[in-house]
């Protein structure tokens, strides 16, 4: 029974490790592109149970095989571990005339601790918070932000696709877009820092592939894809930031890092999982922060729950005056 279980797990393990590798968008293939970590857990984990194996047969191949399977697995996220040579440099310095501070929350519509947020933002006085899945309730909630947030621009939808941006800095050439699906929404605009530089800004919250969203991962890929050629070969600074419904280690994302040029603070630093906030096991980094060379890392933080699916991300990044 214990020999039988291992070989079943490690089939299982098999399939679903070979899933994202098949010609196809589906969801049901490209889903397993998220749980890497899991994954490489439990095939590790089957490595090591095999050796109580008595078949020395049956041992051997299970254990090249998990070990094997595992190592595919960490292959891929070995570059978002602490071991891997970070892609963004800290900060030696961060002048509030140079610095820019983001957070990114998916609130989780039907989700209405709205005290929790409205504290986190009134604790770490983001300059830029951008709201995910707000509908009209949560803007109404949201309003005593207004007096630090002046410059501002709502999107209320009832679809799980709402979004809100409120800014202490200037917002210049707005624009509300539905770049790929009618009704989910991005935001674009440049974002004045108090030095004059003028940032082009993305947030973006495409649909996941999923079987209550989209039955493939096409209009998300493609919306990624659309953005990273349009800021391809740019040479004004740029951030890219939201809820993107792609782990940070799926081919997709790496084709935007590869085709847009932009850099991934997170590379040797960590993780930072947004999503599941409820599911210790279950996590992954859902919500990114992508940017130009001209910036360098003052600091990235997962922030505590506020009752939603996602914990939301507080990034500070530093403008560098090249010399």
């Amino acid at each position: 029974m214990f020999q039988m279980s291992i070989i079943l797990l490690t089939c299982l393990m098999f399939s679903i490790t070979l899933a994202p590798l098949l010609p196809t968008n589906h969801w049901l293939s490209r889903v397993w592109e998220f749980p890497r970590v899991q994954i490489a857990v439990i095939t590790v984990s089957l490595a090591i149970a095999s050796f109580y194996i008595d078949s020395p047969i049956m041992q051997i191949t299970l254990i090249v095989v998990n070990g094997l399977l595992s190592s595919y697995q960490i292959a891929w996220i070995f570059p978002y571990t602490r071991l891997y040579p970070i892609q963004v440099r800290k900060a030696a310095s961060s002048h509030e005339q140079t610095k820019i501070k983001i957070m990114t929350s998916n609130v989780l519509m039907p989700n209405h601790s709205a005290n929790k947020l409205i504290e986190l933002v009134n604790r770490h006085q983001p300059d830029v918070l951008v709201t995910l899945e707000t509908d009209l309730w949560w803007q109404k909630a949201l309003q005593p932000l207004h007096v630090d947030y002046p410059h501002r621009v709502n999107q209320p939808l009832d679809n799980l696709y709402g979004m809100h941006l409120y800014s202490k800095l200037p917002l210049e050439d707005v624009q509300l877009l539905n770049l790929i699906e009618e009704g989910i929404p991005s935001i674009h605009c440049y974002l004045v820092l108090k030095n004059e530089i003028k940032v082009k800004c993305h947030f973006l919250h495409p649909a996941p592939p999923s079987p209550t969203e989209n039955e493939t991962s096409t209009p998300r890929d493609r919306e990624l894809l659309v953005i990273a050629k349009q800021v391809a070969g740019k040479t004004e600074p740029i951030i890219v930031t939201g809820d993107l419904n792609d782990v940070a280690w799926s081919p997709t994302t790496r084709a935007f890092r590869r085709i847009s040029g932009l850099k991934d603070p997170r590379m040797g630093r960590g993780m930072f999982n947004t999503f599941h906030a409820s599911y210790p096991f279950l996590r992954w980094p859902l919500d990114h922060i992508f940017h130009s060379e001209h910036f360098e890392l003052g600091a990235i933080h997962r922030m505590p729950s506020i009752d939603s699916d996602h914990f939301p991300l507080l990034s500070e990044l530093v403008y560098v005056v090249k010399k």
